[in-house]
């Protein structure tokens, strides 16, 4: 289901053309993320100052948000190469050894998901993190022998959705650790008119604003409204994106103000509308909506917990009052903290 979910933060292969042409090449362009631009701008200054590489560096938070784009930029600002891969693509400890061979001095390593690379390659990477080495095992049984590779200096990138889902190991090798966090409402605006103006599609404030809102904090899926705007724009109006045809294309894709889309808001009618509000066990409600429980609670309940629609409780999921009155049902929330109940 969340495949096809226009509100899906996840990376789409129609995303990845796309993002070649609106990611940003420096920190200058970068919007948003004030805190992680300006610590890794007197990261860089300090690094070229001393001519050395980066330290390794994490960055971790929900998918969407630039990971991806600040370790390129970082790439850029530094003046070095960047090999790219994911911690899955990475199935031996061969493949890390290939990799790590060919990289140059200075040069950026960057693992995406590097929660999910095996422990046998992470044994590997260990002594490459912190002296720099490269440990290969030559030959089996009572003949093997270690031979120890020197590397360059290089800076690991690590990105990660799963935070806790990393060794501590391998979490404690980084030197810098950045959490991601949402992009605020200003932010959103800004990415919303900067990719209209590289896309060059005439944009008015208030098409920016109605983009900008129900973007959900997030800039992968900015930029993936803006083009379904633009093509409504093109075959149903003039070309330029007002409000209006705005709220009419994206109304028309069952994405509402908040940027909930047919999914999110089934999932809050049903714990209303078959559970009183809850509480309700994450496999009741999965079986109910018909569902996977972790796909709910990946990818589905964060940012129905951001918006203050979702709680989670010993007992279960709860819908609160804001999520009501978005609906437009009448919830009352008890003073007490217990569970909200509908009006009768």
């Amino acid at each position: 289901m969340t495949e096809s979910r226009l509100v899906a933060p996840q990376e789409e292969p129609e995303d990845v053309q796309v993002a070649r042409t609106l990611r940003p090449g420096s920190l200058d362009e970068c919007i948003g993320q004030d805190k992680v631009r300006e610590h890794l701008r007197i990261a860089i200054t300090a690094a070229k100052q001393r001519e050395e590489p980066l330290d390794h560096t994490l960055f971790h938070g929900p998918p969407g948000l630039g990971k991806t784009t600040f370790a390129n930029v970082l790439a850029t600002e530094m003046g070095v190469n960047i090999k790219v891969t994911a911690g899955p693509a990475i199935e031996r400890p061969g493949d890390l050894a290939a990799i790590l061979s060919n990289v140059r001095p200075h040069d950026i390593l960057f693992i995406d998901e590097v929660h999910r690379l095996h422990r046998a390659v992470e044994e590997i990477l260990y002594p490459a993190m912190e002296d720099f080495a490269l440990d290969i095992v030559m030959g089996k049984g009572m003949a093997a022998r270690s031979i120890r590779l020197a590397l360059p200096q290089f800076t690991l990138i690590g990105a990660t959705t799963r935070l806790a889902l990393m060794s501590s190991p391998l979490r404690d090798r980084f030197g810098a650790h950045f959490h991601m966090e949402y992009y605020d409402a200003g932010a959103m605006r800004q990415i919303v008119a900067r990719s209209a103006r590289i896309l060059d599609v005439p944009i008015d404030r208030e098409g920016v604003n109605e983009i900008a809102q129900r973007s959900r904090g997030t800039p992968r899926i900015t930029n993936r409204l803006l083009r379904r705007t633009r093509d409504w724009a093109q075959v149903k109006g003039d070309g330029r994106i007002t409000a209006a045809l705005a709220e009419d294309c994206l109304a028309s894709l069952e994405i509402d103000g908040l940027g909930l889309d047919a999914v999110d808001r089934t999932i809050l009618l049903t714990i209303f509308e078959k559970f009183g509000g809850g509480p309700v066990g994450i496999d009741t409600l999965a079986a109910a909506i018909g569902d996977e429980a972790q796909t709910i609670e990946d990818v589905y309940e964060p940012y129905l917990m951001q918006l203050g629609f979702l709680a989670k409780t010993p007992r279960g999921r709860v819908t609160l009052a804001a999520a009501g009155a978005h609906l437009g049902i009448e919830v009352e929330e008890p003073a007490d903290g217990g569970q909200p109940r509908l009006f009768e």
